[in-house]
């Protein structure tokens, strides 16, 4: 899998923007990605170092649509926490 592949978007909700203090960032990532191949990918992207990732799996919510009962998409997340100074300018709010 090319590194680029890995990292699908940024997360920006509130609770992961308090971490951004903390130096943590979240990200949508494939699911067959582990944890080294998403240390190498934001490494790489956004040329810091990564000091842990963190990675869980979001089940699918159940949405009903008339008579039907549908699942959304499983996906996994990461939480990345880098060097402590080092930080990402992509989260940053203008």
């Amino acid at each position: 899998m090319h590194l680029y592949q890995v990292l699908r978007r940024p997360l920006i909700t509130e609770k992961y923007t308090t971490l951004q203090a903390y130096g943590k960032y979240a990200f949508e990532v494939e699911g067959q990605a582990n944890k080294s191949q998403i240390k190498q990918a934001v490494e790489k992207a956004f040329k810091v170092e990564v000091t842990a990732v963190n990675v869980m799996t979001v089940p699918g919510k159940r949405r009903r649509r008339g008579m039907r009962e549908l699942t959304s998409r499983s996906w996994k997340k990461a939480v990345v926490t880098l060097k402590p100074g080092d930080k990402i300018e992509l989260f940053e709010s203008t």
